[in-house]
């Protein structure tokens, strides 16, 4: 068995798109409950364009590689892994790092056997974006059926999963905010939120009171951080839960948050990311998925919205599609 892989790499271990380049490095060998899986597709996720560049605190386990997400099919096993896998079943997962390569090391606590009816392109659009999802409106948003549900960038991977989780799983309103009259038209048509506001051109804080006769939402999932600091207070139900998951925008909250709106609502502000969590912690988050979305994969009425598939030796070009915030679903990388 070969000692080394293909790998995409970075010159001077961080930089521009332009350092992004195929090189042969180490072959990964799985120990304890990791298993070995040789990869046919990659997704892409805004954090990889961070560690491209050398600002994502990467987890100590990680490797220096990037990518988190994933399909493909088991080669081999270390010692202690979980029970129901087996060499060559085809699967998807989510990983601390590595999956911009040809063989990944991974937990098998965090890989899901890959149903027929779905493509390995579709699978490997699927750890990252849902299981965050699936994180902040069950495990910190405490969603139930009948709430109220407002997610911040309507069009990113995880709000196109997020939007779709809570319409599927009755919420009695689910609405989004995005930057473009296009993405607002692309999350009520295409996955059935109730309204979406433009937040350059609308006070979305107040459209979203009007559109709850003055209650506000139930849960509001954000990527924005402090710029929408003042508007998520205003536009926060009494007893209200809002999830923070990113920083697309200023650190620093801006001077004239009404903060008496924090505490006469009773309202809960949690930041949160997943890459940092414990083995423990994403198990618990991949069986919830496969508890919730995956049934509905298979039949159809949750989508994996992809934009656009590159072969991975385009992935300088996909790192730019990205980086231009316009697309409107998942970016994949097919392995060759």
């Amino acid at each position: 068995m070969a000692e080394t892989m293909r790998a995409v790499d970075i010159k001077n271990g961080a930089g521009p798109i332009e350092a992004l380049f195929i090189n042969e490095i180490p072959k990964p060998k799985p120990t304890a409950t990791q298993a070995l899986v040789k990869i046919k597709y990659f997704g892409l996720n805004r954090m990889d364009l961070s560690q491209r560049e050398g600002g994502y605190p990467v987890p100590p386990q990680a490797p220096k590689t990037l990518g988190v997400e994933f399909s493909g099919v088991i080669e081999a096993f270390g010692n202690e892994p979980e029970r129901g896998f087996n060499i060559g079943d085809e699967v998807f997962g989510l990983a601390y790092g590595g999956a911009y390569a040809e063989y990944i090391a991974v937990s098998t606590h965090m890989l899901v056997h890959k149903p027929k009816e779905l493509s390995w392109e579709e699978c490997a659009g699927i750890p990252e974006t849902w299981i965050t999802a699936t994180q902040a409106l069950y495990l910190i948003g405490e969603y139930t059926p009948g709430k109220t549900v407002l997610w911040h960038a309507g069009a990113s991977s995880v709000s196109i999963s997020g939007i779709q989780l809570s319409v599927g799983d009755g919420a009695s309103k689910v609405f989004a905010t995005t930057r473009q009259d296009s993405k607002c038209e692309f999350v009520v048509k295409e996955l059935g939120a109730t309204a979406a506001f433009n937040a350059t051109t609308t006070k979305w804080d107040e459209e979203i009171l009007k559109a709850t006769d003055g209650k506000g939402v139930d849960i509001i999932i954000d990527f924005v951080g402090a710029g929408y600091f003042a508007q998520n207070l205003n536009a926060a139900a009494r007893d209200g839960r809002i999830v923070n998951l990113g920083i697309l925008g200023p650190a620093i909250v801006p001077a004239g948050a009404n903060f008496s709106n924090f505490v006469r609502k009773r309202l809960r502000l949690e930041g949160s990311s997943l890459r940092s969590r414990d083995e423990n912690y994403q198990g618990r988050l991949r069986d919830m998925l496969v508890e919730h979305a995956l049934p509905k994969f298979v039949s159809g009425q949750f989508k994996i919205h992809i934009e656009k598939v590159f072969p991975w030796e385009e992935i300088q070009d996909a790192h730019r599609i990205m980086a231009e915030n316009k697309t409107m679903g998942k970016l994949i990388c097919r392995v060759s």
